[in-house]
């Protein structure tokens, strides 16, 4: 059971400053759509949606990639319902094989940039001829231990973000914006 209270959720809900409109998102995931399918379409990519962050962006995005692909998931979480991460937990693997395939993995965020850097380097181990790295957002501050995704939709501030796929303690994913804990 979550430790947070509805209360607490409305209140968050609330409060929250809107930092991009579901319209500014939408034609974000355009142009980012457009730039991933000159680099992929030809590629027979299976996409790799990474749990729970990014059911939002990946549905959104599938219907802008009009080229023949497949979809898994893949969930490892540094979160859980925190709101800082802690080490890399696997839940599920992919069922699709990943052997001499481009995979594309979908992540709602990149934060530091360990969870999308370490299942980079496992679906490499698995022998993906390459992997392509793809978030809806970026944070903006100086702490990354790893490399930018190399297709990012938008940034926001370093603050905590929620909406669109991400969440605030488990709740708040379907908010149809990004959204930050107001300051």
């Amino acid at each position: 059971m979550s430790s947070v209270s509805l209360n607490e959720v409305a209140q968050v809900r609330e409060e929250a400053d809107c930092l991009w409109s579901q319209q500014q998102v939408m034609k974000a995931l355009d142009k980012m759509a457009a730039a991933l399918s000159v680099r992929i379409a030809d590629q027979h990519p299976l996409l790799l949606t990474v749990m729970n962050g990014a059911v939002i962006p990946m549905g959104y995005l599938l219907t802008r990639l009009d080229f023949p692909l497949q979809v898994d998931y893949i969930h490892a979480t540094r979160y859980g319902e925190a709101l800082s991460g802690g080490a890399l937990e696997w839940i599920a693997r992919p069922r699709i094989g990943l052997s001499g395939r481009t995979v594309v993995i979908v992540d709602d965020i990149h934060d530091e940039g360990g969870t999308l850097h370490a299942l980079s380097q496992w679906c490499g181990e698995q022998g993906a001829k390459e992997v392509v790295t793809v978030t809806l957002v970026t944070k903006l501050h100086d702490r990354k231990i790893a490399e930018p995704s190399d297709f990012n939709a938008l940034t926001v501030p370093d603050r905590y973000v929620f909406g669109f796929g991400m969440d605030y303690k488990g709740y708040l994913r379907n908010m149809p914006g990004i959204y930050a804990l107001s300051e």
